[in-house]
């Protein structure tokens, strides 16, 4: 039986396709979304096996928030792409991956026109986030098979060398960076171990964590923002905005930015120095220009903060 919303789905694809045309685009525009609603596989109430994909976020059709699940045959319905890939730092050697590209499932699952940014959640809470500019220009593939195989043929975690990197990870034909500020690279979103994808608003998952405050308009605070948006909301969360991986809250490190800025600085650089066991990866190489960037940004949340942790607090194991 046709799931309501999916009926909910086709029928304002269809009034949109029987509108007339306001102009030639709008024309292009009308025609893939009827036909891809009508040959998308419905996404089911729940999950049949750990394989499958949890969707939420705001969902066509759907109330925001609902959760829903593709299984991998699902998934192999829609157009697949193919790739050889070379740049992808999971991979130990030149790796064929095939799946379906991200722009794909936004377009035939999200929610238009507000739902512009998707979320690909682990199953460590890392996120990795594909704002609508990233997609657009990286093309990121959601990969179903590896080399011709399925998860349990996969590589495992090329850090830990034990961690299984399915039901699915994301990544690229080939990355070329987009931009660059101070000396953080726009980098290659490529996680392992997604097992969830949100649907978002941009402008609600970004605006969570923008700058307050008098200086939020700084240059300084505006570029740390574009900064902590790629690299520190992959695992550092405010409120329920960005990956809990790290167990270090968005106004932890506004705490530590501004009871001591060289705290936070070796921190960020190498947060070995400060706690032998923390697992954050570093960033040795980001220059002063960079972290002065980050430190403006995360003290503006200093005055929002409720706790004020000592700059030597040591790190959760």
């Amino acid at each position: 039986m046709q799931r309501p919303w999916i009926g909910l789905l086709a029928a304002g694809a269809l009034l949109a396709a029987s509108r007339p045309p306001r102009n030639a685009q709008e024309a292009f525009d009308q025609a893939p979304t009827a036909a891809a609603v009508a040959s998308s596989p419905i996404p089911r109430v729940e999950r049949e096996s750990p394989y499958d994909l949890e969707l939420s976020g705001d969902l066509a059709g759907l109330a925001p928030g609902t959760i829903r699940y593709l299984t991998r045959d699902d998934l192999l319905t829609l157009p697949q792409v193919s790739y050889t890939v070379s740049d992808d730092a999971n991979f130990t050697a030149p790796t064929q991956i095939s799946g379906v590209l991200l722009e794909e499932l936004n377009r035939r699952l999200a929610a238009a026109p507000e739902s512009d940014m998707l979320v690909a959640i682990c199953s460590d809470q890392y996120h990795a986030n594909y704002p609508h500019a990233y997609v657009a220009e990286h093309h990121p593939l959601l990969v179903l098979k590896i080399n011709g195989q399925s998860p349990a043929g996969w590589p495992k975690d090329p850090e830990t060398h034990r961690d299984d990197m399915g039901p699915y990870l994301i990544s690229h034909r080939k990355f070329s960076p987009a931009f660059k500020i101070f000396s953080q690279p726009d980098e290659a979103q490529i996680p392992w171990g997604v097992v969830r994808l949100e649907f978002r608003q941009e402008k609600m998952v970004l605006g969570a964590i923008a700058p307050r405050g008098p200086q939020a308009a700084s240059e300084l605070a505006q570029a740390g923002y574009r900064i902590a948006q790629q690299n520190c909301l992959r695992c550092h969360n405010l409120g329920q905005e960005g990956g809990m991986k790290a167990g270090h809250p968005w106004l932890v490190l506004s705490a530590w930015a501004a009871a001591s800025p060289k705290y936070f600085a070796d921190y960020v650089r190498n947060p070995q120095s400060r706690n032998p066991r923390a697992q954050m990866p570093g960033n040795p190489g980001y220059d002063d220009a960079t972290i002065a960037a980050l430190t403006a940004y995360f003290k503006t949340f200093s005055s929002s903060s409720q706790e004020q942790p000592g700059p030597q607090e040591k790190e959760k194991p």
